[in-house]
């Protein structure tokens, strides 16, 4: 059995972010009439502890992502993850785990607002957390 391929910019599990609410509960509620929840201001966890808290979301269709204010730990840097990051998000908490460590948050392509929406950093970024997905253990 083939493992199911890394999509950096689409959510793994829908459900984790849609699914389970009625129009009328809802965060979101994009053009298409797709439901969500906002997701800004939540917690964002790596597997090796807490690197920030989630300052802008995109819910776009192949194109979601998450752009993270580190705060302190990287200087204030912000980083864009895309949303194949995402492994669990717990409401109840108001937290975001992603299965990439510190290290390899740290180390991903530097954010850049006015360029981060391209489609050139959109491929750098996309092709950095796939490589990193298939050539680091989990």
């Amino acid at each position: 059995m083939q493992p199911t391929p890394f999509t950096p910019w689409s959510w793994r599990d829908p459900s984790s972010v849609s699914g389970g609410y009625e129009p009328a509960d809802a965060d979101v509620v994009d053009e298409a009439g797709r439901i969500g929840e906002d997701l800004v201001g939540y917690k964002v966890e790596a597997t090796d502890g807490h690197i920030g808290s989630i300052d802008q979301a995109s819910y776009d269709v192949g194109s979601s992502y998450l752009v993270v204010d580190t705060g302190p730990w990287i200087f204030g840097r912000k980083v864009l993850l895309p949303a194949g990051t995402v492994q669990n998000v717990d409401r109840n908490d108001r937290k975001v785990y992603v299965d990439r460590t510190k290290d390899q948050i740290k180390s991903s392509p530097e954010y850049d607002k006015e360029t981060f929406e391209t489609a050139a950093y959109r491929e750098q970024v996309g092709d950095y957390y796939t490589s990193s997905y298939r050539d680091y253990p989990r």
